[in-house]
């Protein structure tokens, strides 16, 4: 069987991991914030990492010191180079501006990319396997459900790149799976994490 026939696989993918934003409900510096014994951002990154892609584009804004802080969490895990770091001069719009400057720092040449937010560190690291199978059987993208509701990540085809790259607003993937209807693929786990994310310090609880 060639490469072709055997889907998207981890020498293809790419991983996007949003972490522009302010924080501003939570106070500021979310995704430094101790979750677990660590910077929440870490916990994100290794989630991220875990996916099936040969690299993690890290997206920063508001606060520069995430992207130090992921460099050093990738060097203690041997992933230095699996992670790109790179900085959306236009974060304060929303998650559009930090999705399309992620979109454009991929490979021309990916089959498809993940897209994970920083503040959501409990995203089960068996999911991404499962997201590929079903682009694999020739879905457009593919994202975890937890009793019913969507969660993340999502797995995006290469061919809705370009959508991603013309993001706007704060809905970042959003309106992009929304059109998708039955292209879409709904995964249900038995995880919640895929919905976990963290707004408040009390969500740190």
């Amino acid at each position: 069987m060639g490469t072709e026939d055997q889907g998207p696989g981890e020498s293809q993918l790419e991983a996007i991991l949003l972490a522009a934003g302010s924080g501003r409900r939570f106070g500021g510096g979310k995704l430094l914030a101790p979750w677990r014994g660590r910077p929440l951002i870490e916990a994100s990154l290794v989630a991220a990492l875990a996916a099936p892609v040969r690299r993690v584009v890290l997206v920063t804004g508001a606060e520069l010191k995430i992207g130090e802080v992921a460099r050093e969490c990738a060097e203690r895990n041997r992933q230095s180079a699996r992670l790109s770091v790179v900085h959306a001069p236009g974060h304060a719009e929303g998650m559009g501006a930090s999705l399309r400057t992620g979109a454009a720092a991929l490979d021309l040449h990916c089959a498809g990319a993940f897209v994970f937010l920083g503040d959501m560190p409990a995203i089960p690291h068996d999911i991404g396997p499962r997201l590929v199978l079903a682009l694999a059987d020739g879905a457009l993208a593919a994202a975890p459900t937890f009793r019913g509701r969507r969660g993340h990540p999502a797995l995006f085809s290469a061919v809705l790149i370009p959508d991603l790259a013309r993001a706007s607003g704060d809905e970042g993937a959003r309106r992009v799976l929304q059109s998708l209807g039955d292209r879409l693929a709904l995964i249900e786990t038995d995880s919640p994490g895929v919905l976990t994310d963290i707004d408040t310090p009390q969500d740190l609880e």
